[in-house]
Formats: structure tokens, sequence, C-alpha cells
């Protein structure tokens, strides 16, 4: 499992078969609060958002299956604020099957490049 870097997810946000996974929560990823430090509040275009709590506390792959919403295999980038939250949850997705890795640059590097698109 590597990790992704910034112009790797930007060259390949919205490609088929790839699942961008918001694991911040739902306040965190609406824009509705976040970090003083981040230029900006929001989310990855088209990033689904699973609550890193949430992923830690399904019983067994079957249910990350479904909270994922994607088949086993499938691709998964994980991301959070800082690297931290989405580190655990591309270990937990990996255990389920995914193929997952981690944009450790994360929300707090995405924010801060005003070229970049967000949604809110």
């Amino acid at each position: 499992m590597s990790d992704v870097q910034r112009d790797e997810l930007e060259r390949r946000l919205g490609e088929a078969g790839l699942i961008v996974l918001d694991v911040r929560s739902p306040y965190e990823f609406s824009g509705e609060s976040g970090y003083p430090c981040d230029a900006r509040q929001g989310h990855l275009p088209g990033a689904r958002n699973i609550d890193l709590q949430l992923l830690l506390a399904a019983p067994d792959a079957e249910a990350i299956k479904a909270l994922v919403g994607a088949p086993e295999g499938a691709e998964v980038i994980a991301y959070c604020h800082s690297g931290g939250r989405s580190a655990m949850a591309a270990y937990v997705l990996g255990a389920a099957g995914y193929d997952a890795r981690n944009y450790v640059g994360s929300w707090h590097e995405w924010s801060a490049s005003p070229d970049l698109p967000i949604e809110r």
C-alpha cells in the first residue's frame, strides 16, 4: 500500500472506478466546521463521506463493504485533515479487501491551493 500524492490525486479525480473517501466528521465534510489552519473548508469534488468512527465500529469486512458501497477490490483513496485518520482508514479498508491508499497531505494540503477545486 503506497501513499498518494496531491498531483496524482488531482490528475485522477473523477476517474471511473476510483473512490475518494473522506473519513472526517460530517461537519468537516460539509464545510460547517474545520481546522482554522485550513485556507478553505469543504471536501474534494466527488468524495464520499464515512466518518472514521463508523469504519472502526463496523464488526466485519461485510459491514465495511456495506458502508463503502463498492465491490471488493475497488480502489479507494482515503483522506482526512492531515493523514492520520485516513491512514487508519486505509488499513481497515485494505483488511476488508479494498485496494486502499492514503492521501497523506489530505485536506490541509488540498485546501491550501486555491487553484484546486472543492465542494461544500
